[in-house]
């Protein structure tokens, strides 16, 4: 990565943000969203690998520069922070923070630590109010990742008509 001034997001700016929430979400469409975050990728000469997965079935993978088989694990893991929590995995992390406490410090039955990953990166994408999946991105300092997969949110919802 070269040298730039990394975003900050508090609980405050993640909460102000809108739920990637659409009437509908297809397969067609998760390519559509996997294309423009390659897009934004390539342009911002990121090391990125980017990940769609819709309804447990992975629909887009992408990996560029220095990306390779470990971030498969920090995909998944972000992912699965979203989808349980049905908000960005650095809002989950952030809230955690504002609490004093570490997320992988929680002793909740419900997460699994082997799996779940509290570090940004991770959207969920929303169906009339229900979690159908997630955009993913690893490979950045997790605010990059974060930043990256919501400027491609932001650039899918602009052109979706």
């Amino acid at each position: 990565m070269s040298e730039r001034e990394l975003p900050v997001f508090t609980v405050d700016d993640l909460e102000a943000v809108a739920p990637f929430d659409v009437h509908s979400f297809t397969k067609e469409d998760a390519v559509d969203l996997g294309t423009l975050a390659v897009a934004l990728i390539r342009e911002r000469a990121l090391d990125l690998a980017v990940d769609v997965v819709l309804r447990d079935d992975l629909v887009f993978r992408a990996k560029l520069g220095a990306t390779g088989p470990e971030n498969d694990f920090w995909l998944a893991g972000k992912a699965a922070v979203a989808r349980h929590f049905g908000v960005p995995s650095l809002l989950v992390r952030r809230r955690y923070e504002a609490e004093g406490r570490r997320f992988e410090d929680d002793t909740d039955p419900a997460f699994d630590h082997s799996v779940m990953r509290s570090h940004g990166g991770a959207i969920p994408i929303l169906v009339s109010g229900e979690v159908v999946g997630t955009i993913t991105a690893s490979g950045e300092p997790d605010v990059i990742d974060h930043q990256t997969a919501c400027d491609a949110v932001a650039l899918y919802l602009a052109r979706r008509p």
